[in-house]
């Protein structure tokens, strides 16, 4: 078939993280101290649920800002990336701000990344519905990790472009993302490119109200992550037993999130035993917070260079388009 026929393909595959390695990683996290589990388990089925209310909140800006930007300048994004790409997106979600990208680039392939299988291949089926000569080659897999693309010789890709939406890069250390934009530039290759969210500091009265909704869907998409561990890996947390935690640290320029124990606990996972104190903390997420100068010097250290920036007035998020040195 020439490569010019092929449309409307939908293909997703499966790359999933062996068991005992996410086991291993969560049972590493509870034995830390202080303990901290991975975000990453936060979106199973009912967690991405609940992180869709979250962005539906009053308090919960991102989101409403990332959306408006892309509104108005997809048109420009499109033309940044050019056209016959493979658009990469990583943790794809629901894919509200992917459909308006989507609409205005017109790629050859889309290839959306997200841990979670179902809502993966729900929004896959929506997005064929939607778009029906789109090729889609969905893959499950944790983004963190090692991944294998199927490859598409059927289709003539001039340039590969990776889309990170939602500021998620915040959920890095400072370390961690200057890696991880490391990894992105080696899969980009030359002449490849990287759209991606980042949320800007701001006060800290509006990102602790961020963070601490007044209607507890923060807490309870928290509270989840600890559900999600007695559902899949036969743990025994008892949810009644934590409390929601989150502050803005000023200095590190990044939220916290944390679960505290509200007494003296013992927590069975995998035939291991966790103690908890009264008040202690475990660490679940944080989310750095960057100005432009700084997220565009790690950029630069990660092999990109800055070449357009997309801010909303009040200058709450920022996407940014790098290009491959």
């Amino acid at each position: 078939m020439p490569a010019s026929r092929l449309t409307g393909t939908v293909r997703i595959h499966h790359n999933p993280t062996p068991a005992d390695d996410a086991l291993g990683e969560i049972k590493a996290g509870l034995a830390r101290n202080p303990k901290e589990l991975p975000p990453k388990y936060f979106y199973d089925e009912q967690g991405c649920t609940l992180f869709e209310r979250i962005c539906e909140l009053p308090e919960y800006y991102p989101t409403r800002a990332e959306l408006a930007l892309m509104e108005l300048h997809a048109a420009g994004i499109a033309r940044f990336l050019g056209a016959d790409c493979e658009l990469i997106e990583f943790g794809s979600g629901s894919g509200r701000k992917t459909r308006i990208l989507l609409q205005a680039l017109q790629p050859l392939l889309y290839t959306p990344v997200d841990i979670a299988a179902s809502a993966l291949e729900q929004a896959s089926a929506a997005l064929a519905n939607e778009f029906p000569r789109l090729n889609i080659g969905a893959l499950c897999a944790d983004y963190t990790q090692r991944l294998n693309f199927p490859s598409w010789p059927q289709l003539p890709i001039r340039r590969r472009a990776v889309y990170f939406p939602g500021s998620t890069v915040g959920n890095f250390t400072r370390e961690e993302a200057l890696d991880f934009l490391r990894r992105i530039r080696a899969l980009a290759g030359d002449g490849g490119a990287l759209v991606i969210g980042v949320d800007l500091k701001k006060s800290p009265q509006t990102l602790h109200a961020a963070y601490n909704d007044a209607a507890g869907v923060t807490a309870a998409f928290n509270l989840n992550l600890l559900a999600h561990l007695n559902r899949v890996y036969g743990a025994n947390f008892d949810l009644a037993g934590f409390a929601h935690v989150a502050f803005y640290d000023e200095a590190m320029g990044r939220i916290e999130m944390h679960l505290r124990s509200l007494r003296t606990q013992r927590v069975r996972l995998a035939g291991q035993v966790f103690e908890f104190a009264p008040e202690e903390l475990m660490r679940t997420e944080i989310s750095c917070k960057y100005s432009i100068e700084e997220f565009e010097e790690m950029a630069r250290q990660a092999g990109f260079e800055a070449a357009q920036t997309w801010l909303d007035p009040q200058r709450l998020f920022c996407v940014h388009g790098l290009l491959a040195k």
